[in-house]
């Protein structure tokens, strides 16, 4: 099965590049700028113009982490990849735009490989919010936490990368190494090269996982057509 994971900078390309073996073929890692347009837009065109199908796509690099969940260094690995600024503001508060009827704002991984790389890993699994704005303050921190009660992390990517990934039909998963907590911006309290190898060691251990689910889903396709 080959797998693209996607990553918004270099420094994150790099840190998930340096657990593979030189010459692995069957994983592509690429980064493909800031924020949830840039990485849509990057994402879909490494899949469409792919010569062999990608069966997985994952999201992955640093992100803000939600209190005593989610501290520097730890790991997430997001249940639910959930658009956390698509909507609209109104006199009631935020309005998502699935309640004025359009789009989405939620894509889900499979449940079974969430669990599978959260057990290899040692993250902790939680929805991993997409911003276009990085969260600076505790009011947002706390406005945020509020809507969304199972929030784990906050990056910029993730929910761009998935609509890419469900428009080719194709599984996404997201994995986030926490840098900061979420809210205040406390530059100094930032572990940014501790998160960084915390993904490293994070995609080390996940080439068995990823083994396994191909050969899950290679067998479902061979009771598929069996039938």
């Amino acid at each position: 099965m080959r797998v693209l994971v996607v990553t918004a900078v270099p420094a994150e390309r790099d840190a998930v590049t340096r657990a593979f073996a030189p010459g692995a073929g069957d994983v592509d890692v690429i980064a493909c700028g800031v924020g949830p347009a840039a990485s849509a837009a990057g994402t879909a065109t490494a899949l469409a113009s792919a010569t062999r199908p990608y069966g997985l796509v994952v999201s992955a690099g640093i992100g803000g982490g939600f209190g005593q969940l989610a501290p520097p260094a730890s790991l997430v690995v997001a249940d639910a990849v959930v658009a956390a600024d698509l909507g609209a503001e109104t006199p009631d508060g935020y309005v998502p735009v699935t309640a004025l009827g359009f789009g989405t704002v939620e894509h889900l991984p499979p449940a079974p490989l969430v669990r599978a790389a959260a057990d290899a890993t040692g993250a902790v699994t939680g929805t991993v919010l997409t911003v276009s704005t990085v969260t600076g303050s505790a009011a947002r921190a706390a406005e945020l936490r509020a809507r969304h009660p199972y929030a784990a992390a906050e990056a910029m990517e993730g929910f761009g990368v998935a609509e890419a990934a469900a428009l080719h039909g194709v599984p996404v998963l997201e994995i986030r190494a926490v840098s900061n907590a979420v809210g205040p911006r406390d530059r100094a309290a930032w572990r940014i090269e501790e998160a960084l190898e915390a993904l490293t060691g994070a995609f080390g251990k996940l080439a068995p996982v990823l083994e396994a689910w191909e050969d899950r889903n290679e067998d479902r396709d061979e009771e598929h057509d069996d039938v």
